[in-house]
């Protein structure tokens, strides 16, 4: 999930006997990539969370975490790029004999695996796709929930950064008060001052900041 290439993020999702497994569920900010680019984003998020498997299975079992065991199945959102990209991640890893692969192209509900050419269609009634599309539909809202919390803070910073006297507390606190960084924005200095927290000095800062008046003059 991301904004046209910013707050760029991947999330991974599990089930376990067909249940959410949410205590395993990671979220993954991207590092590598710069601008819109989905296939290398699934790539670096593919290739982070299969390291770290490596990592973990070679320590002693009581020191191992939650990566340490593979997948029954890898699922990836997408068609057959997205497929293309995991086979590769998983052959450069050397995981491509231990870990089975497919992807779950969302027009048509088609699912992709590697050495076919052409989808599976499972019946649209049928439990199996309706599994795929819950484990498909879950990695999204956990994804847009996570691109959506860094976008508001970075939202949040710049538009209140560097105002004296606003610390991080205060700063929450009046974001969450007045319903947003939009409310913020749209408030007026009497607004602002009324809250009685909020010294009337540092609300004539925030008001200055957001609508770049020099009260000075």
């Amino acid at each position: 999930s991301h904004l046209q290439g910013t707050d760029y993020v991947g999330s991974m999702v599990v089930m376990e006997d067909a249940l959410a497994r949410r205590s395993d569920y990671r979220r993954f900010k991207i590092r590598e990539v710069d601008g819109n680019d989905d296939f290398a984003a699934m790539g670096e998020v593919l290739t982070r969370r299969l390291t770290n498997y490596l990592k973990e299975r070679e320590l002693p079992v009581a020191e191992q975490g939650r990566f340490s065991y593979p997948p029954q199945l890898l699922l990836v959102d997408g068609g057959k790029g997205q497929l293309g990209v995991a086979v590769r991640v998983l052959e450069e890893l050397g995981l491509s004999d231990e870990i089975p692969v497919a992807s779950l192209a969302k027009q048509f509900e088609e699912v992709f695996v590697p050495g076919r050419s052409e989808p599976i269609r499972i019946p649209r009634q049928s439990e199996a796709l309706y599994l795929l599309q819950r484990i498909r539909d879950e990695s999204h809202r956990f994804a847009i929930s996570y691109h959506r919390q860094l976008r508001g803070k970075r939202m949040t910073r710049s538009v209140l950064d560097g105002v004296r006297g606003l610390g991080d507390k205060r700063r929450r606190r009046l974001v969450k008060e007045l319903g947003g960084v939009g409310k913020v924005k749209a408030a007026s200095l009497e607004q602002l001052k009324a809250l009685s927290w909020l010294p009337d000095p540092v609300a004539e800062a925030v008001y200055d900041k957001i609508h770049g008046a020099d009260r000075g003059n």
